[in-house]
């Protein structure tokens, strides 16, 4: 069974301007998903998939492959997911390489691990799914949300509010981390959120969006209060 991951890292950055390389605790935020990948040591091979010069020679030096660039239409801000891993695999296939599974890894997900890793393409490989998403709880009912109406509270769903919030379901939320999916499956289903999918469940402290500065300095602080 060979097995790839996929690191997906453009140039462009409008939030958070250079974001995929920004230091983070001391060096380049995706290095942390490249090492996490390299240390678990279940993929054949670790690559970065980038348009971005700067962005591949740091890769390089933590160890990921540049096989080739990302093409103009995947490099792009209306470039999906789904594109670049659709792209990626194509390219490899051109190069006579086909993997049976793969990984898509965020550049930003300082908190990935090798275990995780490790443990996701496990729990993969041993089951029928197609594919495997990190997933965390949301830590307020949902059930309970509100909205705003012309400048008035509302419940949107007034019949949960004398529930116990244990006997709501939980509800889940994509971790943003990274997935797993069998290559076979995905080309088929061209999503990994469509099909026969598998959660594993991260707790909180494990999880952080970073879409914005104070996100930013929040994932360094839970950070290091994991690994202080």
């Amino acid at each position: 069974m060979k097995t790839l991951a996929m690191i997906t890292a453009r140039g462009g950055s409008k939030r958070i301007p250079r974001k995929n390389i920004k230091e983070f605790n001391g060096k380049p935020i995706i290095a942390y998903s490249i090492e996490a990948a390299i240390k678990s040591g279940v993929f054949d091979e670790v690559m970065v998939s980038t348009d971005d010069e700067e962005i591949a020679q740091i890769s390089r030096s933590f160890g990921a492959s540049i096989p080739f660039y990302r093409s103009e239409k995947t490099s792009n801000d209306f470039a999906t997911t789904t594109d670049v891993i659709e792209e990626v695999i194509s390219e490899y296939k051109k190069r006579g390489k086909e993997f049976d599974i793969f990984s898509c890894i965020y550049p930003t997900a300082p908190f990935v691990t090798s275990d995780r890793l490790k443990e996701a393409v496990d729990m993969l490989s041993k089951s029928d799914a197609d594919s495997l998403i990190p997933v965390v709880r949301f830590s307020y009912p949902p059930q309970r949300a509100m909205e705003i109406q012309e400048g008035r509270l509302c419940f949107r769903q007034p019949e949960n509010l004398s529930k116990r919030s244990q006997d709501l379901i939980p509800h889940y939320h994509d971790a943003g981390q990274f997935y797993v999916s069998r290559t076979e499956s995905f080309l088929k289903n061209r999503n990994i959120m469509i099909g026969n999918i598998i959660p594993m469940e991260l707790s909180e402290l494990e999880v952080q969006d970073i879409d914005n500065e104070v996100d930013w300095k929040l994932a360094e602080l839970k950070y290091n209060l994991i690994h202080g």
